[in-house]
């Protein structure tokens, strides 16, 4: 597997592995029905870097890159990560959570924070920690997951 910047032709494969997880409504708070151009523009956005990791040719994994607040606080970053389903469990994630700390540091960010990680997407928890982030607050009852109801969402934080 690779990793590298997405280009302007990685639209329709970058949507192929974030709307089924936008549509799943369970790990991330974004309107579950948000038509396909809303899900690439924020995504894409022009205060996101963009990168994609290639399994074979095929894009399996994706994660963006921005600082987290502007001012005084940009020197903390912030990333998103989605993977295809059929890449589960292949250490995708922790690629592209590690290649983001890289980017980070030689972005010159001083510190990364997941504003709004879901109490119950254990194996993100478990993941983030692995790579040493803390839970730095806990937000109750904010996140209302399709099938567990209300459930809490961490703010978890770590520094480069």
């Amino acid at each position: 597997m690779k990793i590298r910047k997405a280009d302007a032709g990685d639209s329709e494969p970058i949507l192929a592995v974030i709307l089924p997880t936008i549509r799943q409504g369970s790990t991330y708070a974004l309107d579950a029905d948000m038509s396909p151009a809303a899900a690439l523009a924020y995504w894409l956005a022009p205060d996101k870097d963009v990168f994609v990791v290639e399994d074979d040719g095929a894009i399996v994994g994706t994660y963006y890159l921005r600082a987290n607040q502007a001012g005084g606080g940009r020197h903390v970053c912030n990333c998103g990560y989605m993977t295809s389903a059929a890449a589960t469990g292949r250490g995708v994630a922790r690629l592209m959570c590690e290649h983001s700390l890289e980017q980070a540091r030689a972005s010159g960010y001083r510190a990364m924070q997941f504003n709004f990680v879901v109490s119950v997407n254990e194996r993100a928890v478990r993941l983030w920690q692995s790579l040493g982030f803390e839970t730095v607050g806990r937000l109750p009852l904010a996140f209302r997951h399709p099938e567990q109801g209300y459930v809490d969402a961490l703010v978890m934080f770590r520094t480069l």
